[in-house]
């Protein structure tokens, strides 16, 4: 082996192995376990939150595969409508063209042409990540076969009166000209008005006053409702306004909807605008006027003066107008719920069109079902209250998007507005027996991006074909998913499995939390914090990153904020930690919580570990060249690695299966660093290296170490694929394990005779009284390599018996010169003293340091850490440092001050053994 670890010439070679020899496809004849990924958008590259989530996708399949599972990791990319028809409009916007220059089959053509470059990447960053997943199956969404799927379901829904076409409000997004649904809206608070306009009364004996956060939607205005139990109007009720501006005159009704207490307890309905006001307007039939166009700008149902106006142009001269007539009460300010487009971030209008819809209630009773009863496990559990909050309240689904990136809605109109739904313009003519004098012209929407995403778990798999396939993976086992799309994506596969497939289409859903930075906070482009996962792989230089960040950008102004973040978060760049290192730390991060907080310096850990486990492999194959045959002793420290394994190997198999990666990762980490590296290699030494070692007692310890290393190996192997795979050619060329690859081997089972109580007693014995050895050294500043005499003092015939046992153990690993037992009535000299259960561990110091030149020493340090802290004190008792300095500065001297007040404490410590020494 190397000396050194090297990430950069290991991984992409042993990919393209692993992938050359098909060994990421289902093999063997064990049960199925199959994962669906959640197909990424095709809309550029993956971020942090895929490769963490990949990372648990593949750490359960190479777990599960290494059982013998039949296992399949579904790969593909969903096309993601609104978000790549976006990209590409932006990309034709900057060479001054627009889609309708190239026309619709032209402008699709252009997106494929796109997806093509982008998936590209994807698959290669995909393939980066260490991702086994099979990739002779890969999929795309608007692939033929999932195309064929769309279709076949559109058709059957509609066909059993569950799909269809109805006029009714949806939210419109104007940049965007198509509909959104509500979970495609995002809200949030803004500062805004309310104003209250008067409208006379028809009988001209005063007005109402209404209040109003939407002052251009007045001009749509049907009616005044108030509360029935309203006794301010009560006797108004029937009676009408005559609507400013319009002269329309509109009825004053009644309603329990209206809340007496917001503004004046009258509110202006305006049904084509408002979802609230629409159902009211259903209630008291009332007529509906849509004011607004396709762009958000005024129609021809508005007085001549404000058509064409962009809506917050006619705002303004709405307000005006009234302030003119006197017809303006009072503007007060206002916190409003302003919705905006999750994608164009343009402020979203209720808006009055002919939509596709699904009706939904058929479809969720049975998904509801599937959770209450258990054939679907949300983990963690908390997460199937969110679910069924949303399908107890659940409304029809839009599924039309005004979009030309997507599955076109199989439906034709012939001349009159007849609707025909089918397969093809051929098959809707064959199916309703229309002639070729018949015109038809297909539906110019497209169906949600969700609507194919629904069908991936059978699509995916050959539906609506019979398949080998769909027959073995489906339903598969897990879904892994973050909680943000718990709505969009895994209640509608939920609905759509039971209805076509029969079945549930997965029986588990691991929900993740989201990735943020250290403090918490989203990962942007803005905020300088976001990471790319093949940066913290590769490592970049800080020009670098800042010109990928910045390049390219639609909104350029943007680009000196990013830029001066970048360089606050990463003025050193990014180094290079290799793909393993990120791994474990996503999987050490993959607790239950909502938010997993992302440290750059917690894959520096990892990345040491790397570099740990590859220097121990290193030591192991150094020391068992020669595995002759012949006669095994294992000794204790033998017997007590082998039954740590076994305990290790346990909580690996029970933690993975919990979905408890955190737990694992931690778990594999400290046993093969605290306790096979730090513990186990030291105590092999004494018994390779001493000529007084028996030689079975040698084989022994040879044939633990190759064992227990390719044992963590395995162990190790869905965590961190690479640096396993490459250790474990060597080490099984060693040990005479047949194989090919580390991915294909059984995973370490649990051995009920590894079980060894007595071992583990007495090796913690050894670790106890040499760790009580080290902290005399480090408390009196004696030299690692100096061995110490010993005495013990209240030594048991056990602790005696021990320390017998284990002499080469203590005098080699401990650097113990010499053990001698103190007699009952035997004073002890000045000594340090460590404790070890009820015997004390003595060094007696005579001859080991020079009592006063030690407390020169510590007298020293002393009073230069206290001039340390004095000067700390001083600039934080000072108003204008902790005022005026950077957060951050204050925070660390603030971490200073306690740091030196430990130091100061411990020295005293010392001082006063070596008070109890002279």
């Amino acid at each position: 082996m190397d000396k050194s670890y090297r990430p950069e010439d290991i991984e992409q070679r042993t990919y393209e192995r692993w992938e050359e020899r098909g060994w990421f496809a289902p093999s063997g004849d064990g049960d199925p376990y199959c994962i669906m990924i959640p197909p990424p958008n095709v809309t550029g590259t993956l971020h942090m939150g895929h490769a963490f989530q990949d990372t648990i996708m593949d750490a359960l399949t190479r777990f599960y595969r290494m059982q013998g599972r039949r296992a399949l990791w579904q790969p593909g990319m969903d096309h993601a409508g609104i978000a790549t028809q976006m990209v590409v409009e932006r990309i034709l916007n900057a060479d001054g063209k627009s889609k309708h220059d190239l026309g619709r089959d032209r402008f699709v053509e252009r997106v494929w042409q796109w997806k093509e470059e982008s998936g590209g990447m994807i698959a290669k960053q995909t393939r980066r990540l260490g991702a086994s997943v099979d990739w002779s199956r890969d999929r795309f969404t608007m692939d033929d076969g999932c195309s064929e799927a769309v279709k076949r379901v559109f058709i059957d829904l509609y066909e059993e009166g569950l799909i269809y076409r109805g006029k009714r409000l949806v939210n419109w997004d104007p940049v965007l000209h198509t509909a959104l649904s509500d979970l495609e809206v995002l809200s949030e608070d803004e500062p805004g008005k309310l104003w209250h306009f008067r409208y006379p009364l028809a009988s001209g004996e005063g007005h109402l006053v209404v209040a109003t956060t939407r002052p251009e939607t007045m001009l749509g205005d049907s009616a005044v409702a108030v509360h029935p139990d309203d006794e301010r109007y009560t006797h108004l009720i029937g009676q009408h306004v005559v609507l400013p501006i319009v002269g329309r005159r509109i009825p004053i009704i009644a309603d329990e909807y209206v809340d007496p207490e917001f503004g004046t307890g009258c509110v202006k309905m305006t049904p084509a605008h408002d979802f609230n006001d629409y159902e009211i307007g259903v209630r008291h039939d009332l007529g509906v006027y849509n004011i607004l166009t396709d762009d958000a700008t005024l129609n021809d149902e508005v007085p001549e003066a404000y058509r064409g106006l962009d809506r917050f142009v006619a705002r303004d001269k709405i307000v005006a107008e009234f302030e003119a007539l006197g017809l303006l009460e009072k503007i007060e300010d206002y916190t409003v719920k302003i919705p905006r487009g999750d994608r164009s971030h343009a402020i979203v209008e209720p808006y009055l069109t002919d939509q596709w819809y699904v009706k939904i209630e058929p479809l969720a009773k049975p998904a509801i079902e599937a959770v209450e009863t258990g054939k679907i496990r949300f983990v963690p559990e908390n997460w199937s209250k969110t679910y069924f909050e949303w399908m107890y309240n659940i409304q029809d689904w839009c599924i039309s998007r005004q979009l030309w990136w997507g599955h076109r809605v199989p439906a034709w109109y012939d001349d009159d507005g007849k609707v025909y739904v089918g397969h093809d313009e051929d098959d809707v003519r064959e199916k309703h027996g229309l002639g070729a004098d018949i015109s038809l012209r297909q539906d110019d929407d497209v169906l949600d991006t969700w609507f194919s995403s629904a069908l991936w778990p059978f699509s995916t798999l050959g539906w609506p074909e019979k398949t080998t396939a769909l027959d073995e993976f489906y339903p598969g086992n897990v879904l892994v998913t973050g909680f943000d799309i718990i709505f969009f994506w895994v209640a509608r596969m939920i609905m759509m499995g039971i209805k076509f497939m029969g079945d549930v289409p997965f029986h588990e859903v691991y929900i993740h939390g989201l990735i943020r930075d250290q403090d918490g906070q989203k990962m942007s482009k803005s905020k300088g914090n976001v990471l790319d996962p093949l940066d913290l792989i590769d490592g970049i230089d800080l020009e670098t990153l800042v010109a990928k960040r910045t390049a390219g950008m639609m909104q350029s102004h943007l680009a000196p904020q990013i830029e001066k973040a970048t360089r606050e978060h990463f003025p050193d760049g990014i180094d290079a930690y290799g793909c393993d290192a990120l791994r474990m730390t996503f999987a050490a991060l993959a607790t239950t919580g909502r938010d997993i907080r992302f440290d750059v310096g917690r894959i520096e850990g990892y990345k040491n570990f790397c570099n740990k486990l590859w220097n121990a492999a290193r030591y192991v194959l150094m020391n068992t060249e020669t595995l002759d045959e012949g006669d095994v002793e294992f000794s204790a420290a033998d017997r007590w690695i082998r039954a740590r394994l076994d305990e290790t190997t346990r909580a690996m198999h029970r933690h993975i299966a919990a979905y408890r990666l955190d737990l694992a990762a931690h778990a594999i980490y400290e046993f093969t660093w605290r306790e096979f590296c730090d513990w186990y290699l030291e105590l092999s030494k004494p018994v390779l290296q001493s000529d007084e070692s028996d030689a079975a007692l040698q084989r022994g310890t040879r044939r633990t170490l190759i064992d227990t290393l390719e044992a963590i190996l395995r162990l190790l192997h869905p965590l961190m694929p690479f640096i396993t795979e490459e250790i474990w050619a060597q080490v099984a060329a060693r040990a005479g394990i047949e194989g090919d690859t580390i991915m294909l081997r059984p995973y370490p089972e649990p051995d009920d005779d590894a079980i060894d109580e007595s071992a583990a007693e007495d090796i913690e014995w050894v670790k106890q009284f040499i760790l009580g050895i080290r902290q005399i050294r480090g408390e009196m500043d004696i030299s690692p390599g100096k061995a110490l005499p010993v005495l013990l003092q209240h030594a048991s015939s056990g602790d005696r018996e021990r320390a017998d046992r284990n002499a080469l153990l203590l005098q080699r690993v401990g650097r113990v010169a010499s053990i001698n037992i103190l007699g009952n009535d035997d004073e002890p000299p000045a000594a340090a003293t460590a404790l070890l259960g009820d015997m004390r561990l003595l060094v007696p110091m005579k001859g080991i340091i020079d009592v006063e030149a030690e407390r020169a020493r510590l007298d020293k340090q002393m009073d230069k850490t206290r001039a340390e802290l004095a000067k700390a004190n001083g600039k934080l008792s000072n108003e204008k440092f902790v005022n005026n300095a950077p957060a951050a500065v204050v925070t660390q001297e603030r971490e200073r001050v306690v740091e030196f007040e430990k130091t100061i404490t411990q020295l005293q410590e010392q001082l006063q053994k070596l008070d109890e020494l002279a």
